[in-house]
């Protein structure tokens, strides 16, 4: 499994969002054989999926801060309080958060291009430019 970060939509504005790519499966103990995990059409049902994520993503947040592995400049330099922390992580924990699962369109070599795309892209490309 990998996921790449992508922080903007098309319209330019902050989208904070993952693009994951999960095997529906795995190799064999012996490494000689594909056996797959999942019916045909079928991976997770979306909001299952969706709720144990927010719930995983946030509690590695939460250690992440523990940990003394965030930090935090600027505008947000009071949430290296621990409860200012805890006060703007609550309202995540009640929203529901959007999951898309969809098996590839075109097969392993289309997808890992469309994923590479967002790996080395510029928020805002010269095309995009309308004046500097």
């Amino acid at each position: 499994m990998f996921a790449v970060l992508h922080t903007w939509g098309q319209n330019l504005l902050h989208d904070p969002h993952l693009h994951c790519v999960v095997p529906g499966g795995g190799l064999s103990a012996d490494g000689h054989r594909w056996i797959a995990a999942c019916k045909p059409g079928f991976f997770l049902p979306v909001r299952v999926l969706s709720r144990r994520f927010r719930r995983l993503f946030l509690q590695h947040l939460g250690k992440a801060f523990d940990d003394g592995q965030l930090k935090f400049f600027y505008d947000l330099q009071a949430l290296s309080e621990r409860n200012a922390f805890r006060r703007y992580l609550a309202p995540l924990r009640k929203a529901e958060w959007v999951i898309y699962a969809k098996p590839p369109f075109a097969g392993p070599e289309q997808l890992l291009d469309y994923v590479g795309r967002y790996t080395h892209r510029v928020v805002i490309s010269n095309n995009r430019l309308v004046a500097i």
